[in-house]
């Protein structure tokens, strides 16, 4: 089996990308239900 010798070990960056990747899709989430709100409000 392979030795398993990949990145650095740099952890507080692949914290700190999973911190913002997690805030960028609540914030889309949160933008895609408001924009299904509306669409669903001119068509009825």
């Amino acid at each position: 089996m392979a030795a398993n010798d990949m990145g650095n070990g740099d952890m507080a960056a692949h914290v700190a990308t999973y911190g913002r990747m997690i805030e960028l899709l609540k914030w889309g989430a949160i933008a895609a239900a408001i924009l299904v709100a509306i669409v669903l409000w001119l068509i009825a």
